[in-house]
């Protein structure tokens, strides 16, 4: 049998190659090939073009482009400015203005996304220039884009759950439920940060924002049916046993078609720029999978998972420590690694120790995104604090990095209490289940 020290080797060999710039999948790939030439004998590897075909024939994961392209249509289709806006009279009068509008509408584009660096990058082109005019404190209105777009792999849809789940053959309708309720627990508890923080230094959240009346905050309510509708096709067909993620998936697709039609936005030109967008986006992630599809094969064979566990057995941890120590492994390896590629490369490693250790799969997914969300704001390799930065287009982007610290300070803390309240997680799946 493979010995630990082994695995920790080949471990470090896949990190150190990904922190010297080579590609995620080569890495991945690599440390795969090298496990079976000098464990198992060159001729496994040609078994690698079975498993790639089976991977990517795969009908779950075919989610993914799917939901790329529902989030490209929405941006492009102009629902998410009006949505922000709808957003800012019924946030604007709380402490601290419309930092809370970012937190909304980061949550509500997460939920018709499904990725971070999208809600990023489209909230924060929306949202700035408000900012700059009014104000407010730049590094706090910076903190709460950055964190506020994290949310968008944890409220469903998730292109992260959906990789998850097909890797560890964990249902991906379970773990869509299970991100409801930590989804927008997270988001309230950001915004009790902001309002904590303006009461307590009112001169951030600049100005008072004027009082909007209530008949025009009513009619505002029409710019939130889109998304609500889009949201209600997706979650609602899984929860209601019509249709699977992937089938989901297309019919999001198909609303936001209508959607973009309705508001007259939907031209060949912009169908082009989605599907190009969609094609370069899904293209990146369906080769990191196969890499860590071939890994995972490579793995199972060498016992891997059955060593690590034994050996974390004999050292003593008990269940809570093994999490604790997971804590600090993703929160340094958060800093060096990108989201995607860090899930990938330890999922196929991490998950059969933790399940073994009695942990449901579904909670640990929740408790892994909420890992990733945190290294998305994570310096110095944070993806959110330069996409942000980026939006932003001028000075420096510690301004961003700074306005997090809050905000991190606050996921911390949720990662404690899922961990002492796996309920707050699996409630839902169970009552729904």
């Amino acid at each position: 049998m493979i010995s630990v020290t082994e695995v920790l080797l080949g471990f470090a060999l896949m990190i150190s190659m990904m922190a010297l710039g080579i590609h995620v999948a080569v890495a991945i790939f690599t440390t795969a090939a090298l496990g079976a030439m000098l464990y198992l004998g060159t001729p496994l590897l040609f078994s690698f073009g079975d498993l790639l075909w089976g991977t990517l024939n795969d009908f779950i994961l075919t989610a993914i482009p799917l939901f790329i392209l529902l989030g490209e249509l929405l941006l492009r289709a102009g629902i998410t400015e009006r949505m922000y806006s709808a957003l800012s009279v019924w946030l604007n009068r709380l402490p601290g203005g419309l930092l809370h509008t970012n937190i909304g509408a980061s949550s509500v584009f997460a939920a018709m996304s499904g990725s971070s660096v999208a809600t990023a990058a489209t909230i924060g082109t929306v949202a700035l220039p408000a900012f700059a005019e009014r104000g407010y404190s730049e590094r706090l209105a910076l903190g709460t884009l950055a964190a506020g777009a994290t949310l968008g792999i944890l409220i469903p849809p998730s292109i992260n759950m959906i990789i998850y789940g097909a890797i560890t053959n964990t249902s991906i309708g379970a773990l869509f439920i299970a991100g409801i309720v930590p989804g927008l627990a997270l988001a309230a508890t950001f915004m009790l940060v902001i309002m904590g923080i303006s009461l307590l230094r009112p001169g951030v959240a600049g100005e008072r924002e004027p009082r909007v009346p209530l008949a025009q905050r009513l009619r505002s309510l029409v710019d939130l049916l889109p998304p609500a509708f889009v949201f209600a096709i997706v979650i609602g067909s899984i929860y209601s046993g019509w249709a699977t993620p992937t089938e989901a998936a297309a019919l999001g697709v198909v609303a936001a078609l209508l959607l973009a039609a309705l508001n007259r936005k939907l031209t060949i030109a912009m169908l082009h720029e989605c599907f190009l967008s969609m094609a370069r986006t899904t293209a990146m992630i369906m080769l990191i999978i196969s890499a860590a599809f071939f890994l995972n094969y490579i793995v199972g064979i060498l016992g891997i998972p059955f060593a690590l566990t034994q050996w974390v057995s004999e050292l003593g941890l008990s269940p809570l420590g093994l999490i604790l120590a997971l804590v600090v492994f993703y929160l340094v390896l958060g800093c060096f690694l990108e989201t995607l590629s860090m899930m990938i490369a330890t999922v196929p490693i991490v998950v059969p120790m933790v399940v073994q250790f009695g942990f449901d799969p579904v909670w640990f997914g929740v408790f892994l995104v909420i890992m990733m969300e945190i290294s998305l704001i994570t310096p110095p390799i944070g993806m959110n604090l330069y996409v942000v930065q980026g939006v932003r287009g001028r000075g420096s982007i510690v301004d961003v990095m700074i306005g997090s610290l809050p905000f991190l300070a606050v996921m911390l803390g949720f990662v404690a209490l899922i961990t002492a309240w796996p309920a707050i997680v699996l409630w839902l799946p169970g009552v729904m289940g």
